[in-house]
């Protein structure tokens, strides 16, 4: 008789917690899945529409231009706008780039924050459109040859927006390798170490009287060998002249990487470096580029600078691929 009660009991347990199991299972099974937060949409940098609609945001306009420039990989512009761009909206949820076009010139620029460009000749940059942008105190970086513009009309208002530029008979333009041992302290070179690298760094630029404003960036002193031979006497276009002949050979540095505080509050940057594609594969030349890009659009550089993954070749390669399929995609007129 016991040992069947107890045999009762233990069956009357088993059912028990099978009843209570169903149970359970049939309340996970009843309730409703939670929804997951919305992705939120990514900020397409050819959009310009909702780049213009966009509130809230640092609006960041890219000028780039698709004109060959030599071989592959020289004079990259629109596929070194389209990494900035990409990296800025992707680290910044305060922040909106849309890339441009030299062709494909912005008319109304009403929208814009900061305009930066990267233009086989800057001329192009002094137009209505931009004049308006920077009487509001909009940032404007010009990076490489965008940093050449006419003496006259075009240098005066580069001057004005980031305080020097290029000026043919005054300054030049050779291959030569930068060496650049003091890096000072400012936004722009939070995370930047000393670094060396060979590009087509422009010098002896053209800057405000006294150097107004102009806060120099990267400086090095140039081998004699980079001006041609009797600039000591003559003056080229872009070769040399009397003037930059005898400051190299004082051992004078010469700028060429420099921010701009402009007396209206706007911000301005000069690069003259990014003849080559490749020194973006370099931590600190390109550290120093986005946090530029950054500075000057009045956003937060982070304490050890805006933080990239490195850049292998393929990598780079990368870049221009992704370039190769936007301009397909997008129609991007690329003929000169």
């Amino acid at each position: 008789m016991l040992g069947r009660l107890q045999g009762f009991l233990a069956f009357a347990a088993a059912a028990f917690g099978v009843l209570v199991l169903s149970a359970q299972t049939g309340a996970q099974t009843d309730k409703q899945p939670e929804k997951q937060p919305e992705k939120k949409k990514e900020r397409d940098i050819f959009d310009y529409a909702a780049h213009k609609a966009a509130k809230n945001v640092q609006r960041i306009v890219f000028v780039a231009d698709t004109a060959p420039h030599g071989a592959k990989g020289n004079h990259e512009f629109l596929g070194a706008a389209m990494y900035f761009a990409q990296i800025i909206n992707a680290q910044y949820p305060n922040a909106y780039c849309a890339v441009h076009t030299k062709k494909g010139w912005p008319k109304d620029l009403k929208h814009a924050d900061t305009i930066i460009v990267l233009l086989n000749d800057g001329g192009s940059a002094v137009n209505d459109a931009v004049k308006e942008a920077m009487s509001r105190g909009a940032g404007f970086m010009a990076i490489h040859y965008a940093v050449e513009v006419n003496k006259g009309v075009q240098g005066d208002a580069f001057k004005k927006w980031i305080g020097g530029y290029f000026e043919q008979q005054w300054s030049v333009n050779p291959v030569w390798q930068g060496e650049f041992k003091e890096i000072p302290k400012h936004e722009t070179t939070r995370g930047v170490k000393p670094f060396a690298i060979k590009d087509e760094w422009y010098y002896h630029m053209r800057f405000n009287d006294k150097m107004e404003g102009v806060t120099p960036i990267l400086t090095a002193l140039p081998p004699i060998s980079t001006l041609k031979k009797d600039s000591d006497k003559k003056s080229y276009p872009r070769e040399g002249n009397p003037a930059v002949n005898q400051e190299v050979k004082a051992g004078v540095k010469q700028v060429v990487a420099w921010a701009y505080d402009r007396p209206d509050g706007g911000r301005g940057f000069g690069f003259t470096g990014l003849h080559y594609h490749s020194n973006l594969g370099n931590d600190d030349f390109r550290k120093l580029l986005l946090n530029a890009v950054a500075w000057v659009s009045k956003l937060e550089v982070p304490a050890n600078g805006i933080e990239t993954k490195a850049l292998s070749r393929q990598d780079l390669d990368e870049i221009l691929v992704q370039k190769d399929i936007a301009i397909k995609t997008r129609g991007i007129d690329v003929k000169k």
